[in-house]
């Protein structure tokens, strides 16, 4: 118990104060032959990444991977992609959609 973060607070508790605490940037980046890639970077460590990837590209409908602390999906999806963080328990304030 000595390496709980949350001081004896419910898991769900603690996981809900780790997703305010992150500050989340989508952005899409172009790549070779034209194809473009929604960027997520901002997560932390601490979420578990895969879990969240494997959720947006099934509710996306696309292809992605995780990559150095980062989900890429393939294709524009940073509005949609910022519904589906709101709707995963993230604050809407703590995402910024880089145009």
């Amino acid at each position: 118990m000595a390496d709980n973060l949350c001081g004896g607070l419910p898991p769900e508790v603690c996981e809900q104060l780790n997703k305010e605490e992150q500050f989340i940037k989508i952005k899409l980046e172009k790549r070779r032959y034209g194809k473009e890639v929604t960027v997520i970077e901002g997560l932390g460590d601490d979420a578990d990444l895969k879990k969240i990837a494997s959720e947006l590209k099934s509710k996306l409908a696309a292809g992605g991977t995780v990559k150095n602390g980062r989900i890429e999906i393939q294709g524009d999806h940073r509005e949609r992609a910022r519904d589906l963080l709101v709707k995963l328990g993230f604050p809407e304030s703590n995402i910024m959609v880089i145009e």
